[in-house]
């Protein structure tokens, strides 16, 4: 296929997935307009846009690297999610405006397992193939046709595997076959199989990352810092529910606070972290860039971390003690709190700075300390041989060049010292 018909084939197929999540958002918003509810449903499908992102990402890719499997795996299953989101959004509308579902219990059988294909390629073939979209080795082929014949496996199972149909109360699969039904009480344990393939295809990308140097390790850097980066904030809501949302009741679960349902919404918006960081990797735009991001991300997270607990346990133990000797809180307790927040958070950042910068950034902070003894004796020093023997070995000390020397011009002659 020549390199213009794919171009054409990738933009057909990312455009594609854009109308599909526009007809989406069209059905969605009749259906609302359908049951007589407010538009703030739309802001579901918000959430539901950011996996809009792997398409668009994909065709990027696709395009400009046509030879890295990694987009076309991106542009897949961006197409997968949006087939899904379009067709559950027609089957609400239908619904909201006659009553009776469009598709039938068989099509519902057919398509229970569709979520298997895009969590397979994500998962699991997008990391085995990335950054160049090459398994690392021959060694990996196993694992790679394991999961191919174990994400068919699954599909198939779950539209022809007998057994009550999710979604319809005491109804069973019109499409189940009765003798695979000792296949059906062991498929939770197929379906293990699939994370632990995702696993599996981790640790090859580990391994790649040990073995590349320059460029392929900057490019891995990116992905894995949006895979943490997504996991820290998952994990993070996650604890913080658990601790200050109210558990439910007797009388019925609890009502979500606002603000827990605004935390739901930003760990969403984080896994678009991952397509955006795939596409710069594989694209190698501003690739660099990413050790920057990181020592932010740590000074910056390291940060929030000790200023909300310092906040959080002066404040708890200042009115403990002000609830002790008034009975009850005070206002002054809150006030003297931010206020010493405020104060603590520049020389504070600074701390951190320099923590990060030596335990994880050592050549960086030896470098910026040679700079800046090399200023201290720039100021002081007037022979101009050792100077010109100084500036070299710091240039060799610092950005470590295969090779150094420095010019000297002088009117008439010129000099060099190596």
């Amino acid at each position: 296929m020549s390199r213009r018909a794919v171009v054409y084939l990738a933009w057909s197929l990312g455009g594609l997935s854009v109308a599909m999540f526009v007809g989406a958002s069209v059905f969605t918003l009749l259906a609302l307009l359908a049951k007589g509810e407010s538009l703030y449903g739309m802001g579901e499908l918000a959430v539901f846009a950011l996996f809009l992102a792997f398409p668009v990402v994909g065709t990027l890719i696709s395009t400009r690297r046509p030879e890295n499997a990694v987009g076309w795996v991106c542009l897949a299953a961006g197409l997968c999610w949006m087939s899904i989101g379009i067709e559950e959004q027609w089957n609400a509308y239908v619904l909201a405006s006659t009553g009776e579902p469009l598709v039938s219990v068989t099509y519902v059988a057919l398509t229970q397992g569709l979520w298997v294909p895009p969590v397979g390629l994500l998962g699991i073939y997008m990391i085995l193939l990335f950054p160049d979209g090459k398994l690392p080795s021959r060694r990996w082929r196993p694992l790679a046709w394991f999961a191919g014949v174990l994400m068919v496996f699954l599909v198939l199972a779950f539209a022809f595997l007998p057994g009550p149909l999710e979604g319809f109360p005491g109804v069973r699969n019109p499409l189940g076959i009765e003798s695979l039904a000792w296949v059906s009480e062991k498929i939770i344990f197929v379906i293990l199989l699939l994370p632990v393939c995702i696993l599996a295809s981790a640790v090859s990308l580990v391994f790649r990352y040990r073995r590349a140097s320059g460029e392929v390790r900057q490019q891995i850097k990116w992905l894995a810092f949006a895979a943490c980066f997504l996991g820290a904030n998952y994990f993070g809501v996650l604890l913080v529910q658990i601790i200050f949302v109210p558990a439910s009741t007797d009388s019925g679960p609890a009502a979500e606070p606002a603000w827990s349902s605004l935390l739901n919404n930003l760990v969403f918006l984080s896994y678009a972290s991952i397509p955006i960081a795939v596409g710069v990797a594989v694209l190698k735009y501003r690739l660099y860039d990413i050790e920057i991001i990181i020592n932010r991300a740590l000074v910056y997270g390291l940060l929030t971390l000790l200023l909300a607990g310092t906040y959080l346990g002066s404040v708890v133990s200042l009115q403990y003690v002000f609830r002790s000797l008034t009975g009850e809180d005070s206002q002054i307790v809150i006030v003297a709190s931010t206020l010493a927040i405020a104060a603590m958070f520049v020389p504070l950042r600074r701390r951190i700075q320099s923590f990060i910068d030596r335990r994880f950034y050592r050549r960086k902070y030896d470098a910026a300390r040679t700079l800046e003894a090399f200023s201290v004796r720039l100021r002081s020093e007037t022979d101009l041989d050792r100077l010109g023997s100084a500036m070299v070995s710091v240039a060799h000390e610092t950005i470590q060049p295969s090779h150094a020397s420095l010019w000297l011009r002088e009117p008439g002659r010129g000099k060099v010292a190596e």
